[in-house]
């Protein structure tokens, strides 16, 4: 089960808005690649459950995922407990990722910074020896991912890097049109703020920014919690 990138999202549809093309290349260039959505988005106004389970289904595969699964917590009203920091931890555990991405440490929906806070908590605490959980009826081993990264969603936070996704672009928009509920909805329900077809121009507009910042047609900003090291400057160069 193991996997080099796994990325948490708290609703579905969080982590194609937000690390959707880095996924995709870091896919392209060999990696295993997991999700988690910690909630089934169920209090959305637009949509379901289930429309959300199927939609997260068919972006998966556009992303070439080696796995997606849902932890089930309870949408808008989960809480930083002992029960939920164990569920994010064994599966830390299961997919023994090196590099872990989550949701922005602050945000338009509060959802998403303690999302952040959770899997953060529980990426400290899935390295403790004592800290006792089972997978298939079988004793997990302790693991803490080697990096950890924070996408920046809808508020506009100062990225510690931009990764460059000019070549996943379009595969990425795919991937959040799969979520036919909640985005580019022509339908007679209730619009929302990301139901219309001005957020996806919000979301193209953010990625133009970022990627001019680097030099690049499209980027996502990322920010980490921990000082990166290198041995060249040619690693801040984009190919």
């Amino acid at each position: 089960m193991k996997v080099d990138i796994l990325a948490f999202g708290v609703h579905p549809d969080d982590v194609e808005l937000g690390c959707g093309g880095a996924i995709i290349s870091s896919i392209k260039q060999g990696k295993k690649v997991a999700v988690v959505d910690l909630t089934r988005g169920e209090l959305g106004t637009r949509g379901t459950a289930e429309t959300r389970d199927a939609e997260a289904a068919a972006a998966a595969n556009i992303l070439n995922l080696s796995a997606r699964e849902n932890l089930q917590m309870e949408d808008g009203f989960f809480e930083i407990n002992e029960s939920n920091l164990l569920k994010v931890i064994s599966v830390i555990r299961k997919y023994q990722p090196e590099v872990l991405i989550c949701n922005a440490p602050a945000d338009r929906h509060p959802d998403h910074g303690r999302s952040a806070k959770l899997v953060l908590d529980a990426c400290f605490l899935s390295g403790l020896l004592k800290i006792e959980t089972t997978f298939e009826e079988k004793l997990q081993e302790a693991w803490r991912p080697k990096l950890v990264f924070q996408y920046i969603q809808d508020e506009l936070l100062k990225p510690d890097f931009i990764f460059d996704i000019t070549n996943t672009y379009e595969q990425k928009t795919a991937s959040i049109l799969s979520y036919k509920t909640q985005f580019n909805a022509t339908d007679n329900g209730p619009q929302t703020y990301i139901s219309s077809p001005q957020f996806l121009k919000i979301v193209e507009a953010r990625a133009i920014e970022f990627g001019k910042r680097i030099g690049v047609a499209y980027g996502e900003g990322y920010i980490t919690q921990k000082s990166l090291g290198i041995d060249s400057f040619d690693k801040f160069i984009a190919k």
